[in-house]
């Protein structure tokens, strides 16, 4: 699960430098912070299932609008939120005729479909029945953009060039607010890297592998990695499809955090709250063959992608009128601070060892029984 060393070449920015010894501007500090934000940080972290949540936590229109942007949907575009109602007419659908739900006619019909995830963030009996009827739209908005990447006309390399171009852009969007990024480089996982995962993996799925993109993030300190969070969910990696257990957190002790804050701790009761979903409780699993004392911030989202612009789509295609405009791509994501960077390349910590350790697995694999068969 760990993120390693690129085995390709690895296209990285800004060229290699001494990190800077002033430390830069932060992107506001923590009075900026809503729940919303905490909320989708410590889910990122701890890979949870939204399925499970009880709750959304938007406290306005403005929060709501950031959130479909980050799902690549434009709150000013009129065919975007009839996709959304077209979503929600689906789910309704679905849980009256497949579960016998009965949904209130005003979450049903009469509230915009947009207007839902408020009233998930709000208490009242309606806020149960967004929840489902949100968790549903949330599943067929993920199959329809899965079923759409496989009938487009287009390279894997093509999309993955949009996935890059996207992550490229918002970094510089966070440069530009005074996030500390003293270093970002991404790469592509070549064929023998992903065989020899494969060769190593218990579970040799090809589709388990989920960092054929990979993109890593490093911050000038510690400190600065809840504001680099909270700029990323905020931007390009939508808290909802996050991967559940794909997550591992070995640096930021969010709670430390929280309560030595006090613009934070004020929405640690609900943050508290959150934690009893079960699904957020979920343990991650440490790669293997990472060094003993290797800390690291990584984990694995189905990022969605526009992709109408790219292809030219022609008005009132029925491809995107059935399955919307949106695909989505597997990217994992690896943030670090600069000290802990330099000390995951130490000893039994490096790159080499780590190669070292994953091909005597795969060796010992292949191998496996080799033995017993000659002595017969």
């Amino acid at each position: 699960m760990t993120l390693e060393n690129p085995d390709s070449t690895v296209s990285a920015w800004p060229p290699a430098q001494p990190a800077p010894t002033t430390p830069a501007p932060r992107p506001g500090q923590h009075d900026h912070f809503s729940l919303g934000d905490l909320a989708a940080i410590r889910n990122l972290l701890r890979g949870g299932s939204v399925i499970d949540w009880h709750r959304l936590y938007l406290s306005d229109r403005a929060e709501v609008d950031r959130f479909l942007r980050v799902n690549e949907f434009d709150p000013e575009t009129p065919e975007d939120l009839d996709r959304l109602d077209d979503l929600r007419e689906q789910a309704v659908e679905y849980l009256e005729r497949h579960l016998a739900f009965r949904i209130p006619q005003e979450v049903a019909e009469d509230i915009p479909a947009r207007d839902l995830l408020l009233v998930a963030s709000q208490k009242g009996k309606r806020r149960t029945h967004a929840c489902i009827v949100l968790k549903v739209m949330h599943v067929l908005h993920h199959l329809a953009g899965r079923e759409l990447l496989t009938r487009l006309p287009v390279s894997a390399d093509q999309i993955f060039h949009l996935v890059e171009e996207k992550v490229l852009r918002t970094i510089e969007e966070m440069k530009s607010v005074g996030c500390s990024v003293v270093e970002f480089e991404w790469s592509r996982k070549p064929a023998d890297s992903l065989i020899t995962k494969l060769l190593a993996k218990k579970e040799n799925i090809a589709a388990d592998v989920y960092d054929r993109l990979r993109f890593r993030t490093i911050t000038q300190s510690e400190d600065e990695l809840i504001f680099v969070l909270r700029e990323m969910t905020g931007r390009l990696i939508p808290f909802n499809y996050v991967i559940p257990g794909q997550s591992v957190n070995d640096i930021i002790k969010l709670r430390s955090v929280i309560e030595g804050s006090p613009a934070l701790r004020r929405f640690l009761p609900e943050l508290l709250d959150l934690s009893q979903v079960a699904a957020d409780k979920r343990p991650t699993v440490q790669n293997e063959f990472s060094g003993p004392s290797y800390r690291v911030i990584n984990f694995v989202a189905d990022l969605p992608v526009r992709i109408d612009k790219f292809l030219g789509r022609a008005p009132g295609d029925p491809l995107f009128a059935e399955r919307g405009a949106v695909v989505f791509v597997l990217a994992e994501f690896q943030i670090i601070d600069a000290r802990t960077a330099r000390e995951n390349e130490a000893g039994e910590n490096s790159h080499d060892r780590y190669k070292e350790r994953q091909f005597n697995r795969v060796r010992a694999r292949l191998m496996h029984g080799m033995k017993d068969d000659s002595e017969g």
